[in-house]
């Protein structure tokens, strides 16, 4: 059985705030996107299984409560997708509640073969979640990603969306994203990424800094992989020395620590889970020794 996050919460102590990046005190760290400028909350809400509820009142409740305490305390990015299930329709409840969609940087994907359908995947997207714009559509694990795209970006002269980029998650991918990322004029990428899996900062992170890509790093715990590897564990000392309170903090701070990544998207279906996880996105992150500690710690179990 996966292990709980709740009995990870460690105790480590907050260390002295270093130099805030590109945010004012005391706010969430904040990255830009490289082709507009645009500064994005350096943490997001994933919605893969979690958000995959009734669209309902009483099933809807918590992740209600996640997602308005994610906006309370400086979060904006939620990324869903067609293929996620209800999540799509849960958001559209969420979201059409108060002000919240003009809070939000909502992202979702596209997954269909063929103009026609990719555009009406697209409008059934915009009617599940109650809005006549979306802020970044991305083609879904490379699913006919040339013709997709060229839909994708004839959506964004329409002002029907702001950004356009790709997805994958899993290393056996990057062969195929690693010509797209050189090819075409993308503005994210979203790729698999975590302490103990770290073939991305290898090919893929470094050149999308190059070309000026902003990254999403999905599934930064590997599902529940790394939970289960420190199961009955202690932080570390090199934990106290960049502010975690959290094995959940550890892992996000480690992936933030590289600077090519815009916004991890940890699934959160807790407002607890949404405080824990946004208390990563502060710093002080960890400079290269410090990730060298974390990985050899990681390494060793």
């Amino acid at each position: 059985m996966p292990l709980s996050r709740r009995t990870l919460l460690g105790a480590a102590a907050l260390a002295p705030v270093a130099l805030r990046e590109a945010a004012a005190e005391p706010g969430v760290i904040r990255r830009p996107i490289p082709s507009s400028g645009e500064m994005l909350p350096a943490m997001g809400i994933g919605t893969s299984r979690r958000y995959e509820v009734e669209p309902a009142p009483e099933p809807v409740k918590p992740l209600r409560e996640a997602v308005e305490t994610f906006v309370r305390l400086g979060g904006t990015v939620i990324d869903t997708a067609p293929s996620y299930g209800t999540a799509e329709d849960v958001l559209g409840l969420i979201l059409s509640e108060g002000d919240l969609r003009s809070k939000v940087f909502l992202a979702s994907k596209v997954d269909t073969r063929g103009r026609d359908e990719t555009r009406a995947e697209f409008a059934r997207s915009l009617q599940r979640m109650r809005t006549d714009h979306l802020d970044l559509v991305a083609v879904h694990n490379l699913i006919d990603t040339k013709d997709n795209l060229a839909v994708l970006r004839d959506l964004k002269g329409e002002k029907k969306l702001r950004y356009v980029g790709v997805t994958v998650w899993r290393d056996n991918q990057f062969d195929g994203l690693e010509p797209v990322m050189r090819a075409e004029p993308l503005d994210f990428v979203q790729v698999n990424y975590a302490i103990d899996n770290r073939a991305a900062a290898e090919r893929i992170l470094p050149l999308a800094a190059d070309k000026g890509i902003a990254v999403m790093i999905n599934v930064p715990f590997g599902r529940d992989r790394l939970f289960n590897a420190v199961r009955g564990k202690e932080l570390p000392p090199v934990a106290r020395e960049i502010g975690c309170r959290s094995w959940p903090q550890f892992f996000l701070k480690y992936v933030l620590g590289h600077r090519a990544v815009t916004c991890p998207i940890p699934g959160m279906a807790k407002a607890s889970y949404v405080e824990d996880n946004l208390g990563a996105a502060h710093d002080p992150l960890p400079d290269a020794g410090q990730r060298k500690q974390m990985e050899a710690f990681i390494d060793a179990l």
